[in-house]
């Protein structure tokens, strides 16, 4: 076995791994990079960019039922499903490059494709190597959670790693799991002519707020996606029938499953390198080490929330600290979440249920619905809303429902992340009419009854008028 040496070594060549190799080997360190399975990890072959490239092409097909408000006559679109996925695959492919091996090679790291295994503290083996490293950073990810379902093994299940080899469009599509991932597929797919069964065990979109999941839910039942909520599955048949808990059995051609995620550990070994886990991932502080001090755990893996621009955030965390030994801690307070459906959801801080319990009184809670934006009442796409959560003058939260929620909220991430004011917000200026209007308009709602409905100011304008010459 040879040995060999680095500064950074990193495990997984995910959007975080890929993140911190770059930085690292571009900076002056010596990086070594092991991937045992796709360079790109989750995001770029199974997740983030197939599931988006798949809901544009059925975006795409509901644009042309939908003309008729228009002054253009609607059309059913003929759905080739296997042309759309040849779609998909050819957008993993175009991104491919970016995460290539050739690509981080040029950099200077050297990548290894093998799974890493701790034995020691401080060194990994992966295939014919033995690696020891000043620094190791996890990031292995995380993997479809297939649960316990008595009789799930005996059917043939999909799950968001396999959905995309699958070229023949199905008949009757039955999901298990109402989250952001279920309901984003079974839109698409309702939208491609299939027709669509999610059977949720709470409540879909649960983790969201309740007016903006009701928005979204209220969407897809009028596309025609079957949603079945508090439904536990007990069981799954042969012949793809899924029974729930109060006996009703719903059948159809294939079942996904999408009841969420469990972090990618059980290769590595972790015991021997001294580091502890907890039920969701690897045990991190604030700094994103484990209680190997020499290790990092970032993304998925270190057990919190799993986005890809999570993992990415944390690199940067990784190489402040691992890279630059500058002190640096992982937030969440500014880290964005959104659910690509139409309309859109997306989340920022607390929702306003949670920030009510943490603040009381002192909360304040500003408005500002869509049917008041002149771009979406033009393009007949004006439903929805927008609300932020306030605590002297400082937004804690925003909620956003509807058209272009997830491109909206990266201005509430700023805010956020830099402790700014509502006065900043509505001290800028956008261009007329855009969507991104919304945003000043929710600070406007804000401020209104401050300035109008306030008589100390009233009192003071005339005061002022008196005086003017």
């Amino acid at each position: 076995m040879e040995k060999l040496s680095c500064d950074i070594l990193i495990i997984g060549a995910g959007s975080g791994g890929l993140s911190v190799a770059a930085g690292a080997s571009q900076m002056g360190a010596d990086v070594i990079l092991l991937e045992g399975h796709k360079m790109g990890g989750d995001c770029l072959n199974y997740g983030c960019v197939p599931s988006k490239a798949l809901i544009a092409a059925a975006a795409r097909a509901q644009t042309m039922r939908r003309t008729a408000p228009y002054g253009i006559s609607p059309v059913d679109p003929v759905v080739d499903y296997a042309a759309a996925k040849d779609h998909v695959a050819g957008v993993i492919a175009q991104i491919a490059p970016v995460d290539s091996q050739e690509r981080f090679e040029g950099f200077g790291v050297r990548v290894i494709r093998a799974f890493g295994r701790f034995v020691s503290e401080t060194e990994v083996e992966a295939g014919d190597y033995r690696i020891s490293a000043r620094r190791i950073v996890v990031a292995t990810g995380s993997s479809p959670l297939v649960p316990p379902i008595p009789g799930l093994a005996e059917v043939p299940f999909l799950t968001n790693e396999s959905l995309w080899e699958l070229k023949e469009r199905p008949d009757h599509l039955l999901i298990i799991g109402g989250g952001p991932i279920g309901m984003e597929m079974a839109q698409a797919h309702v939208r491609l002519g299939c027709r669509v069964t999610v059977i949720e065990g709470a409540k879909a979109l649960g983790r969201d707020d309740p007016e903006a999941r009701a928005l979204v839910l209220e969407a897809l039942r009028a596309e025609g996606v079957e949603i079945v909520e508090e439904a536990k599955v007990t069981a799954v048949r042969p012949g793809i029938a899924v029974e729930v808990e109060d006996g009703r059995v719903f059948e159809g051609s294939h079942l996904l499953v999408a009841v969420g995620r469990k972090t990618n550990t059980e290769r590595l070994n972790l015991d021997a390198a001294g580091i502890e886990t907890t039920r969701t991932g690897i045990k991190v502080d604030e700094s994103l080490k484990s209680t190997n001090r020499r290790v990092y755990a970032i993304g998925d893996v270190a057990g919190g929330m799993q986005f890809t621009h999570l993992a990415g955030y944390h690199a940067g965390i990784v190489v402040r600290s691992a890279v630059l030994g500058l002190p640096a801690k992982a937030k969440t307070a500014h880290i964005p979440r959104a659910t690509y459906t139409q309309p859109e959801l997306a989340q920022v801080g607390l929702t306003e249920a949670e920030a009510r319990e943490q603040y009381g009184d002192r909360l304040e809670v500003a408005r500002f619905d869509f049917d008041h934006s002149d771009r979406l009442l033009a393009e007949r796409q004006a439903k929805g809303f927008i609300k932020a959560m306030v605590v002297k003058g400082r937004p804690v939260g925003v909620t956003i429902a509807g058209p272009q929620a997830g491109e909206l909220v990266n201005l509430w991430s700023l805010v956020i992340a830099n402790n700014l004011k509502m006065s900043a917000v509505s001290g800028m200026v956008s261009p007329y009419p855009t969507v991104g209007e919304i945003n000043k308009r929710v600070a406007g709602a804000y401020f209104s009854p401050k300035l109008f409905e306030n008589e100390t100011v009233k009192k003071v304008v005339r005061l002022v008028q008196r005086w003017l010459p």
